[in-house]
């Protein structure tokens, strides 16, 4: 057993202990990742968003932010996370009139020694999460869906590209 890694997990010291890993070997690369989420709407919320009329006022712009900061406060959020020198953050919505949902996309990049995969799903559940706070006095009946990491490339284990939709 690698007396770094307990059971094969990095997070953990020898004695099962959780830990922060130590990437001080590793070197600078470009990395980047994508995380989607989506939040079902309904149709009383649906329209109103998309149209700007919501008592609390811009939701998209809002959340849009919420993306934002979530994504450079990722260390403060999850335990074991480094800080990282974060050099973009995009943040996409794309609305689904068929299904009342709306799909939130975060692109994150940076050059680092690890990865922005938590970064981006932070960014992601944070603006989900504001969308419903922006909107939950027409209907608290939103439900936040389908988190996940789309894609991300950089580092030692190479690309990857989820297959969902």
């Amino acid at each position: 057993m690698n007396p770094e890694h307990h059971d094969g997990f990095t997070h953990l010291d020898a004695q099962g202990q959780a830990r922060m890993v130590d990437v001080g070997h590793k070197k600078e690369t470009p990395r980047q990742a994508t995380a989607v989420c989506s939040i079902y709407l309904g149709d009383r919320v649906f329209p109103r968003l998309l149209e700007g009329r919501l008592p609390k006022g811009d939701a998209l712009a809002a959340a849009r932010l919420a993306g934002i900061m979530a994504v450079k406060n990722t260390p403060h959020l999850i335990p074991l996370c480094h800080i990282i020198p974060i050099t973009g953050v995009e943040v996409e919505f794309f609305p689904d009139p068929k299904n009342l949902t709306l799909k939130i996309q975060v692109k994150v990049r940076a050059r680092a020694q690890t990865g922005v995969e938590m970064e981006a799903l932070t960014g992601a559940a944070a603006a989900a999460l504001t969308i419903y706070d922006m909107c939950k006095a027409l209907d608290r009946g939103m439900i936040i869906e389908k988190i996940y990491l789309a894609e991300k490339s950089g580092g030692k284990s190479g690309d990857y590209h989820h297959g969902a939709g």
